[in-house]
């Protein structure tokens, strides 16, 4: 008897589920840092589209913004183009040694610069939008 193909397709979630359910399965501290970090995305960019990638969540707008990474000890946002972007703050304390990428790890117990962090991000919306520009 043949198999049904609807059997095995997997139902897509959508991306925002998919960052929604990371979220909520680290269970300790980079739960609500993760969270903390998309929200200010979000209020940065409202016009900001989540995008899952790589296994990790994604923010885009007129290309790749940044990414919202998770590990044991650390929740990383990688920017993509970081060393194209203005950081008079000094956010970036990662992927110092590449020519194009830049990152910031979060720790447990850090608060993210809120003001700073909203500003990187709306200078990398910037650069995309310059890039999509021919600029």
């Amino acid at each position: 008897m043949p198999t049904s193909k609807s059997a095995t397709v997997k139902t897509a979630e959508s991306p925002t589920a998919l960052i929604d359910a990371r979220i909520a399965s680290l269970g300790d501290w980079r739960g609500p840092m993760l969270s903390r970090l998309r929200a200010l995305i979000k209020e940065a960019d409202p016009d900001v589209v989540e995008e899952w990638k790589w296994s990790n969540p994604v923010w885009s707008h007129d290309g790749l913004i940044c990414t919202g990474e998770s590990y044991k000890k650390v929740v990383k946002m990688t920017f993509p183009k970081g060393a194209s972007l203005p950081d008079p703050s000094g956010l970036f304390n990662s992927s110092l040694e590449g020519s194009v990428r830049r990152a910031i790890d979060f720790h447990e117990g850090d608060q993210p610069n809120e003001k700073a962090l909203k500003a990187l991000i709306r200078a990398a919306v910037d650069l995309n939008r310059l890039s999509t520009r021919g600029g």
